[in-house]
């Protein structure tokens, strides 16, 4: 019996350690149905997300067409437009080019203008003083400059078609202190002078280094004659003073 019992506990030993293949079996099943229901639950989310998505896609396609069709609608609207833009443009860029040669062309004009000042009548360009100075500043724009260079050309242009009289404080000769004259002015390039309190008289003319003033002792009677028709003191009458064409003074 002691046998028999040993035999029954071997073998009772025995079936409890070795492995049931029955069990592998169930687990691998259990893991296999795990595998088959998550695989079915992701194709059917897949299969409901993909129609979403479908028709999303589908939507947004028919809204980059709708936006295309309204993106040729405009330029097809603005094709008009877009064309006189670029030719406002082209004109643009002409205009400031002709801005450019003319702001030039006026640099070389108040160069010129400058430089003839010297040759102006004194009394001219005295009053000329503010415009030149204005004229001389570095900063001064396109717009002030013209005006500034208008203002000199029609002043002397108004000089020249006029004859102008009054007294001035001229330095007639060279070292001698200036002294208080009868002056008229015919145009910008003759002028009489006349001191009344010595009898003397000048002819004014311009010549390339400056306006100048000659002493013309002979024809001080006419020139005040001249003065004084102008002050309307005398008659008016003919009266025979020098003159000179061209830009040399005349002899004494």
């Amino acid at each position: 019996m002691f046998a028999a019992a040993v035999v029954v506990i071997a073998t009772s030993v025995t079936s409890r350690t070795e492995p049931d293949p029955l069990d592998e079996v169930e687990r691998a099943t259990e893991r296999w149905l795990d595998l088959r229901m998550e695989a079915a639950r992701v194709e059917t989310a897949w299969k409901s997300e993909r129609v979403l998505l479908e028709s999303l896609l589908a939507a947004n396609r028919d809204r980059a067409a709708l936006e295309e069709d309204k993106r040729d609608l405009v330029k097809a609207r603005t094709a008009k437009d877009r064309e006189e833009i670029e030719g406002l443009r082209t004109k643009a860029d002409a205009a400031q080019n002709d801005l450019r040669e003319a702001e030039e062309r006026l640099k070389v004009i108040d160069a010129q203008l400058v430089q003839l000042r010297p040759s102006l009548p004194p009394r001219l360009s005295a009053g000329l003083e503010n415009a030149f100075r204005t004229l001389a500043k570095p900063q001064l724009n396109l717009a002030e400059r013209m005006q500034m260079t208008v203002q000199i050309l029609n002043r002397c242009a108004q000089f020249n078609r006029s004859i102008t009289a009054g007294e001035e404080i001229q330095a007639l000769e060279p070292g001698r202190n200036p002294r208080a004259v009868q002056v008229i002015y015919w145009g910008l390039a003759q002028a009489y002078a006349l001191d009344r309190q010595t009898g003397s008289a000048w002819i004014g003319r311009p010549d390339p280094s400056g306006w100048k003033w000659t002493p013309c002792p002979e024809a001080a009677k006419r020139i005040g004659e001249l003065i004084a028709i102008y002050d309307g003191k005398s008659d008016p009458d003919f009266v025979f003073v020098p003159g000179q064409r061209g830009r040399q003074p005349p002899s004494r």
